[in-house]
Formats: C-alpha cells, structure tokens, sequence
C-alpha cells in the first residue's frame, strides 16, 4: 500500500510540473495571433502650412519647361526616333523625365484644386494651358503608338498618368474641364494598355523603384473606381489577388534596399486594403505583416547621405510613399491609427529638405510629399 502511495504521489508532482511549465510558457513561444498592445496618444496627420504650399508649388513651377537635363528612356528604332524632349513630347518634356513631367503636372492641379488662393496660382494656370493642350496630347498618342513604345514608362508613368487624369476630373472647373479633354486621348490609351498588359503579366515585380507591379495598380484602381470603369476595375482587382493574396510575412526587416524610393510591403498593404473586403483584409494582413496592428510598432526612416546623388536621394521618396500608405491604411481602418506617428515620423524627416534641394531631388519629390499629405487619398 506505501509502495502505491508514494508511486501515486510520484505521478501527482511530474503532472504538477508540467503543468506548471506549460502555463509559465513566454507568449511569444505560444501559438496565439494575439498582439500585445499599449495605449499612446492617437497622432492625427500632418498637414501643410499655407508657407509650405508656397514652397512646394515652386517644384514644379521650376521644372515642367525645364528642359535639359534630360533621361529620356527611349529605344531608338532608327535615325528618325531621335529629337529633343519637347519634340518628342511637346507635353511632358520638363522635370528630367516623363513620368516626373507627368506627376508634377499633377501636383500643379492638385495644390490649385485644394488651395484656391495661391501666390502664383495665375502662373500656374498658364504654364498648365500651354502643355496640356488638344495638339500636344495627340503627340504624345503618336509616340506611345510606335513600334518599339509598347511598354514606355510601364507601369510607373501610366499609373500617374491616370492619378493626373483623376484629379482633373474630380475638380469641378471649367479650367480642369478644358485639360481633362485635351488630356483624354492619352488617358484612354493608358487605360487600355492596362487592360492588355495585367492578364499576360505572369509574376508581380516586387522591387523598391518605378516598376512595382503593386504601385502601378493602387493608381489605376483610383482612377478606375472614381470615373466608374468597372472593366479596368475588375482585371485590377482579380490580378491583385492572384499575385498577393497567399503571400504570408513580408519581409520588412530587409528593407529598405539602397535605391528604394517605393516599400515592396507597404506598397503591396496599398493595393491590397483597396481590393479586399474588410473580413478579407483582416485574415490577409495578420498573416502578412501582423506587427502593424502592435500599438507599438515602428520602423526607422530612410536616411539620404548625399541628397546631391539622384539615386540616394530615392530614399526620401521611400518616406513620403511609406508615410501616404500608413495614412491611408489609417483612414480607412481605426484598428490602425496609431500608425499616423510612423508616418508623421517620415515626413519630418524628409520634408524640410525639399525646398533648396539640388534637382535631383527637387524635380520629382514635391509631388511624392504633396500625396504623403493628401490624406483624402484613401479609398
């Protein structure tokens, strides 16, 4: 009988401790999604001053007739391909390449739009009436349809070509009325380039730079969704979940590379809060970035060494485009506001450097700022 009892005894202090070491397990070796969260104070963005605005329409002022210097990004089909920038493209020739020409045009109409009482608001006018016109547009068609032109400025400058297309046709404006016609022939050919190239693209381009496949879809579904095209909409929408829906742990923590003006996880955050349902969104990001809903998460900056370099200065661009994704995420769903300081914390870094800052940068990072502050740009 002592024999048993202490045999049972035995048995009662091993399930004891196990049991006990079961319950003591840190949380982060068990299997739970749930995130420990902290309360901070909820930032709300930034906005601009009426002396940033100023500032920032200078940008583009500055560079749209600005011809020289000049990547002009062609492929040479013969001796007759070869002209100046605002020969080949009597519209977007300025602020060193097309798609730059292109997004700065579309920071001309968005600080009007938004700020109707600006300093140089007729200069502005006047500088837009004189490239976006019906004659320059058909010219710019012309190029796009050659031979060797297919794919030029896929999908980058065709997705701001629409974000361009977009902002005009949401301003009530005899003005914006003018150019989105002038404007429309290229619009429409953007579209259905889109529309030829999705279904034949086979794998998504996961890179920092101009040809993220997931940037180029956030601008086109904008668009798509604000004039109502539900074809364009759809092929958006079945691509989008093709390419990102299985995709499990992103890894932000190898980001950002050297040259990354665009984050290939947030970017990929942006197209996708745009295509899913919320019941959708909620299972996708917890298995693909489940540390953004950590009240406590935060990511360092993306720091610039030498902004006289076109390629470092990318990396203010990376946070301005990291900033319009969090607030844009944030707008749409509360769970996430307390992301707004992550994107606060980019924009300081970046934007007192854009005024006075050498043309590399200066050409194309007002518009990437103006976006980041937009923060209507949710949707």
């Amino acid at each position: 009988m002592n024999r048993i009892l202490i045999l049972l005894s035995l048995v009662l202090f091993i399930a004891c401790q196990k049991h006990t070491q079961t319950s003591e397990k840190p949380p982060e070796q068990t299997k739970s999604r749930e995130l420990v969260t902290y309360p901070n104070p909820i930032e709300k963005p930034l906005s601009l001053s009426e002396e940033q605005v100023n500032n920032l329409i200078e940008l583009p002022l500055a560079c749209i007739q600005t011809e020289y210097p000049n990547k002009l990004g062609q492929t040479l089909g013969g001796r007759e391909n070869i002209g100046e920038p605002h020969e080949l493209h009597p519209a977007f020739y300025g602020c060193f390449d097309w798609h730059s020409s292109v997004h700065g045009h579309w920071s001309l109409i968005k600080l009007l739009k938004t700020f109707p009482r600006l300093e140089k608001e007729k200069e502005a006018r006047d500088k837009l009436f004189h490239t976006i016109t019906k004659e320059n547009i058909e010219k710019e068609v012309a190029y796009f349809m050659g031979k060797h032109n297919t794919s030029y400025e896929r999908t980058y400058g065709w997705a701001w070509l629409l974000k361009l297309a977009e902002e005009l046709h949401t301003w009530d404006s005899p003005f914006a009325k003018t150019l989105e016609r002038n404007l429309q022939p290229l619009t429409d050919l953007i579209v259905q380039r889109y529309i030829e190239f999705l279904p034949k693209l086979k794998y998504p381009i996961r890179v920092g730079e101009h040809t993220n496949t997931a940037f180029g879809l956030s601008f086109a579904w904008d668009y798509a969704k604000t004039v109502g095209n539900t074809q364009l909409t759809e092929v958006i929408r079945k691509r989008a979940k093709e390419f990102y829906k299985q995709d499990k742990g992103c890894p932000i923590q190898w980001e950002p590379s050297g040259y990354d003006f665009l984050s290939p996880c947030f970017e990929e955050i942006d197209i996708m809060r745009r295509v899913l349902s919320k019941e959708e969104f909620d299972r996708w990001i917890i298995d693909f970035m489940p540390q953004l809903l950590d009240k406590e998460f935060s990511i360092a900056v993306g720091e610039v060494s030498d902004r006289t370099d076109g390629k470092l200065v990318h990396l203010d661009g990376l946070n301005f485009s990291r900033a319009w994704v969090l607030y844009g995420l944030a707008n749409q769903y509360p769970e996430f506001e307390h992301l707004v300081h992550v994107a606060n914390k980019h924009v300081k870094y970046s934007l007192p450097n854009l005024v006075g800052d050498s043309y590399e940068g200066g050409h194309w990072l007002g518009s990437f700022a103006i976006y980041a502050l937009d923060n209507d740009s949710a949707k």
